[in-house]
């Protein structure tokens, strides 16, 4: 596919074959949209995680058969995350790139189907995505060194006195929240636990023809060609709905969130106050609990642990109102929201609303915190303390109509610490 050009950027979607680890024959195909500056100096990308199974199709199989069969498309190219989280704007403020990628979302290997979250699988898939992107730019031509030159569109940037081209904010929706938490830890993290997980780790990829040629394993991949995580936004992540239907092959996130404890990079997770998908038992865990019992958040910020952790809550808010277009099925988990204390007549934000309109000025200002102009946040003290934190905890600040809750501290944003 030629770049399709809107202003100063360019959008590409690029169709790959990945293959979790070259020792063993388990291989997914994946999509990855990516809107990128034409100049080809992007600051630094974002890698996103869709949620809430958009793309889910009973007829994938036949879909897929039906296309080798007469030379269509593969139905991988139907799903289109970036229709429905539209952050375009985030992205081109601060001259950044903004990447999706989707799979065919294996609730396990033997059987790639629809994930219902609990697998670290789609985050693996992120993290190799964003790392493709790093190395070989907007084309599955990898094993074409003019087309890779052509389409690198990372530029060379210094922060601190270290030059590097591979910054990336792991960010995430619904499942995909949790599965971008996964992704944040990084490859050596990602090999380890995903080795205790009997979910190996070191992918190859392949073009579209699926030839014998493919990448080098990434473990061979010099650091500066990797991802490197230097944030996580999760919206309303969800975990572990699919372990209940099969809990001997949804491992569940929770290795991954204690992990990312350890890790000192920003760590934002933002949930509605009506989001029964992300705060009750219809995530196991639910993402937040105030009460402190056991949930996403202090999975990730355990005590003794000096974790960058951070929640906040927006009022009036579902599961559905980050998106820029409706989903169906991400409006049956708003059909639950009666079950929340004060929600059950409340006027919960929909798709395209004010919601929306928020969290596209969060990235844009969780990108502008992360670009290489600005000091390097080194300490917790930082992170507490920078301009989104500021922004978000200033119940004057403008957040395009939406309000945020207060926690018992009588803050906006909570600290575990």
């Amino acid at each position: 596919m030629y770049p399709i050009q809107i202003g100063n950027y360019d959008f590409k979607r690029i169709y790959l074959w990945l293959q979790y680890s070259d020792k063993l024959p388990f291989f997914t195909e994946i999509v990855i949209e990516v809107f990128y500056p034409n100049n080809m100096q992007a600051d630094g990308l974002v890698m996103f995680n869709h949620g809430f199974l958009i793309g889910f199709d009973p007829f994938f199989f036949p879909k897929q058969l039906l296309s080798k069969l007469t030379n269509q498309d593969t139905p991988l190219f139907e799903v289109n995350p970036s229709w429905y989280y539209n952050y375009s704007q985030a992205a081109i403020d601060n001259n950044w790139a903004l990447a999706f990628v989707t799979t065919c979302h294996q609730q396990f290997d033997s059987l790639p189907w629809t994930d219902f979250g609990g697998s670290p699988r789609p985050g693996q898939a992120a993290y190799a995505a964003a790392s493709y992107l790093i190395r070989y730019g907007a084309t599955h031509k990898y094993n074409d060194k003019k087309a890779v030159r052509d389409f690198q569109f990372l530029k060379q940037s210094t922060q601190n006195g270290i030059s590097k081209r591979n910054r990336v904010l792991f960010a995430g929706h619904s499942v995909g929240g949790a599965h971008a938490q996964a992704a944040a830890t990084g490859f050596a993290n990602l090999q380890a636990l995903g080795g205790k997980q009997f979910t190996p780790y070191d992918p190859v990829f392949y073009n579209r023809e699926v030839t014998p040629d493919h990448t080098p394993p990434l473990s061979k991949w010099m650091p500066e060609q990797m991802a490197d995580p230097v944030g996580v936004l999760q919206l309303s992540p969800v975990d572990g709905a699919g372990g209940k239907i099969v809990p001997v092959f949804a491992p569940g996130m929770k290795p991954y969130r204690e992990k990312l404890a350890e890790i000192k990079i920003p760590n934002l997770m933002v949930v509605g106050n009506c989001d029964s998908a992300c705060l009750t038992t219809a995530s196991n865990p639910p993402a937040w609990s105030e009460e402190g019992a056991n949930n996403q958040y202090a999975q990730m910020t355990p005590a003794g642990k000096e974790s960058w952790g951070a929640v906040c809550m927006v009022e009036d808010g579902g599961h559905c109102g980050y998106l820029l277009h409706r989903n169906d099925l991400c409006s049956m988990a708003d059909s639950q929201q009666g079950k929340l204390a004060g929600c059950k007549d409340a006027t919960v934000w929909q798709a395209g609303e004010r919601e929306f309109h928020f969290t596209n000025e969060l990235m844009r200002r969780y990108i502008d915190q992360l670009a290489s102009d600005k000091p390097k946040i080194d300490s917790f003290s930082d992170w507490k303390g920078c301009e989104l934190i500021s922004w978000l905890n200033d119940g004057a600040s403008d957040k395009q109509g939406i309000s945020l809750t207060k926690f018992s501290d009588g803050q906006y944003v909570h600290f575990a610490r």
